[in-house]
């Protein structure tokens, strides 16, 4: 039986000025594991707002023109 996708590595809290770049980043304990982003119960997609990278166990999501909203 395959054990369970855990995080090896939490999120960070990060701080970033209004307009620059966000970026978040986990490492999970299996590669390419399937991730989803969320902010409260919204799924968040690739976008001009949003990038997200996952190579092997490593994730991150970019948020780019950052604003308070995006807390």
């Amino acid at each position: 039986q395959a054990l369970p996708v855990l995080f090896k590595h939490w999120l960070k809290n990060e701080e970033v000025e209004e307009g620059g770049t966000a970026v978040l980043r986990c490492e999970l304990t299996k590669p390419d594991a399937p991730v989803e982003w969320r902010k409260g119960d919204t799924v968040l997609q690739p976008s001009d707002k949003y990038e997200m990278h996952q190579e092997g166990t490593r994730i991150e999501l970019f948020i780019y023109d950052a604003e308070a909203q995006d807390a």
